[in-house]
């Protein structure tokens, strides 16, 4: 569905005016709009765009290459990425990088909602399916300075800090706890969202109770990196709320703004996320061939004295037979022509990648529909292959596109092996 159905439907939630909402494609060049100061700053300071005044209160709003969305008390700004994908597809896409565990179908809101409703409903609905059945206990490793011998005395420590004494013993031991990982990174998410403004009234009531029972869990603070867990048959129920909390901790943000304004921003850059999906997406169907594909590979272009003097180039993936590079892989969200430049450009950097690497084929995967198309690089014996990815797609039929990049892609390996 059209990033449009579940992005433009906007619904104030309380009171106190009602919120403007300014939409952005990517690749446009900006609108002009009355914004006040406080709002024209938050928006430079999240990433998302940028926010030039040009007198009397009006500001020319410009995307900056990233997309999301970021929402003040009294306006909210999305930028789209181009082919207007729906929040399940970009949740997908984020996703799978990190683990392949997430499906959009875990995202329960409705597509109506524009994107901070989704997130706050979807959040929500999995929390309550993962606390149905009460916190999540485990075991956590507790190191203290105790009087009595409880689990095993830590002798390393015990010499080093307390040369000499008997007690108090520095001791680890395992307790049975809600103190744990899991329930320290829902805690958070669920704050998070809690602070967005404007969410409705009755989703804000589900977030704080979900959030109270987690109350004797840690709280994360600002900025700490994410404790890390493991997906284990324990921790099942956990696992579909887990993969959204990590999402929403390390692409939103909410807080107290300038004049205690509540802000939010949820910013990500495409062309990162679409690189991450190709390369992990792709090593996991060329597992099925002969060799090792290695993602984000480094190789001399030039010769020289000293290294400082060297050029390199890193291809986005590139498989490997045998210890040597067999085939290389670029991942481009923005093709050139996106951006008004020749397309010319994408290719200068696949020949020099084949030059680097001794590989006679390329593949340039980009964003978008249409056919594959290959071409030969006058005076060489280099093909690059455009291999276009269409994101509109569902998602199983997005990777059995990757799927079907591994299996031509090798099938090249294999004739260029065989002499055919």
């Amino acid at each position: 569905m059209a990033w449009t159905s579940c992005w433009d439907a906007l619904r104030p939630a309380d009171s106190g005016g009602a919120l403007r909402h300014l939409v952005l494609d990517e690749l446009s060049r900006g609108i002009v709009e009355r914004l006040d100061p406080a709002s024209a700053s938050f928006l430079n300071s999240s990433g998302l765009a940028k926010a030039s005044p040009m007198g009397m209160g009006l500001y020319r709003i410009e995307p900056v290459g990233k997309v999301g969305s970021v929402r003040t008390g009294s306006v909210q700004l999305d930028v789209r990425p181009k082919d207007r994908l729906g929040l399940s597809r970009l949740l997908f896409l984020l996703s799978y990088a990190g683990e392949q565990g997430f499906r959009p179908g875990t995202v329960a809101a409705q597509e109506e909602h524009e994107l901070w409703s989704a997130l706050a409903e979807s959040l929500a609905q999995l929390a309550e399916r993962a606390l149905g059945r009460g916190v999540l206990q485990g075991y956590l490793t507790v190191d203290e300075s105790l009087r009595t011998v409880k689990g095993r005395i830590r002798i390393s420590d015990q010499i080093s800090r307390r040369p000499g004494m008997l007690v108090p013993l520095e001791v680890s031991y395992d307790e049975f706890t809600e103190d744990i990982a899991e329930n320290r990174i829902l805690r958070a998410a669920l704050e998070r969202m809690g602070q967005v403004p404007r969410v409705r009234p009755e989703v804000l009531s589900r977030l704080r109770l979900l959030k109270g029972k987690l109350d004797d869990v840690t709280r994360l603070p600002s900025g700490a990196p994410l404790p890390p867990w493991k997906p284990t048959r324990m921790n099942l129920r956990y696992h579909a709320v887990l993969r959204l909390a990590e999402l929403i901790l390390r692409n939103a943000s909410a807080e107290a703004g300038p004049g205690r304004q509540q802000t939010a921003s949820f910013v990500v850059d495409m062309a990162r996320v679409f690189e991450d999906f190709v390369g992990t997406a792709l090593r996991e169907a060329m597992a099925a061939y002969p060799g090792e594909l290695r993602l984000r590979y480094n190789a001399l272009l030039s010769e020289a004295v000293r290294d400082s003097d060297r050029l390199t180039v890193r291809p986005d993936a590139v498989h490997m037979l045998g210890g040597r590079p067999v085939v290389a892989y670029n991942a481009k969200y923005k093709a050139a022509s996106d951006a008004g430049a020749s397309l010319t450009a994408d290719h200068f950097q696949m020949l020099a990648h084949c030059t680097a690497l001794a590989v006679p084929t390329a593949w340039l995967v980009y964003a978008g529909s249409g056919e594959m198309k290959l071409r030969r690089i006058m005076n060489t014996d280099i093909d690059i292959v455009e291999f276009p990815l269409d994101l509109s797609l569902p998602p199983t039929e997005i990777l059995a596109s990757i799927r079907e990049l591994a299996r031509q892609s090798w099938g090249e390996v294999v004739r260029q092996h065989s002499g055919a």
